[in-house]
């Protein structure tokens, strides 16, 4: 699933076209038959376009998919396949539908910076975290637990596809996720906000129980067998780790969100 095409010709500086292009950002696409059901029947959604193949044959849920699009008054578009491969950019899954979703957590990092939901914020980042299983894991534990975001970059990693909804029993639709272009520069503007970025490391002096942040805070986690890149690390101004004993050497990284997500509320 990937975030729509922004069509609007650029217009400078101005206020409406940086209002609009705010606005395209903030949507999420979702395509697949039944993901797109889910999301529909999901009162966290806001259904902003409906994007249909030409070719799709009557089906009962498109039928239902339709009837919620009206419920919504959103608007009905219909493409040629290749038309909305482009849209939902896997041609192989998207079923003929694709919708380009307003989430309630669902958003820029820009524009969580100018409305943080809290002072300091604390943000899980996600450094290459390929597989969908963690990452629909690690949203369904941010969004229950006491983080404001989970920031991920548009390229690196796993993407919010079927596999991610499933593994968030669905949490996806009303989880802080936050996005960015590139992590590097995103870690890099925020400590120089002030924030402390802390990397995850069981080579660091400091354990995560012991580290009382008073400031903003970004705890890092890294790739699942390589751990967070040289990259990114440059920007971390702080290394934590979680203690093991029995001779374990590292958590899954869906875990370790878990208790990031969980630190101080249990």
């Amino acid at each position: 699933m990937s975030k729509p095409k922004n069509t609007v010709a650029p217009s400078g500086d101005s206020d409406a076209y940086r209002a609009k292009k705010q606005f395209f950002d903030s949507l999420l696409t979702v395509y697949g038959r039944k993901p797109v059901l889910e999301a529909l029947r999901d009162p966290a959604v806001k259904l902003f376009r409906l994007h249909l193949a030409d070719s799709n044959k009557s089906a009962s849920i498109l039928d239902e998919i339709i009837a919620i699009a009206g419920e919504h008054g959103a608007e009905v578009l219909y493409h040629d396949r290749k038309g909305l491969s482009r849209i939902s950019k896997n041609s192989k899954q998207d079923q003929g539908v694709a919708a380009d979703l307003q989430c309630r957590g669902y958003q820029t990092l820009d524009a969580f910076l100018d409305k943080p939901p809290s002072s300091p914020f604390r943000l899980i980042a996600l450094d290459r975290v390929t597989n969908p299983q963690n990452l629909g894991m690690i949203i369904r534990s941010a969004c229950a637990g006491d983080v404001d975001g989970i920031l991920i970059p548009q390229k690196g990693g796993a993407q919010i596809d079927s596999l991610v909804i499933k593994a968030s029993a669905g949490t996806v639709f009303r989880a802080p996720i936050v996005r960015c272009h590139s992590l590097p520069q995103a870690l890099s503007g925020l400590r120089e906000r002030g924030a402390t970025v802390c990397g995850l490391s069981s080579h660091a002096s400091q354990t995560l129980g012991d580290f009382k942040p008073t400031s903003d805070c970004v705890y890092v986690l890294g790739n699942e067998t390589e751990g967070v890149s040289k990259e990114s690390n440059q920007y971390c101004n702080q290394q934590l780790r979680i203690p093991m004993k029995n001779g374990v050497e590292s958590l899954n990284v869906a875990v370790t969100a878990a208790l990031i997500a969980f630190q101080g509320v249990l």
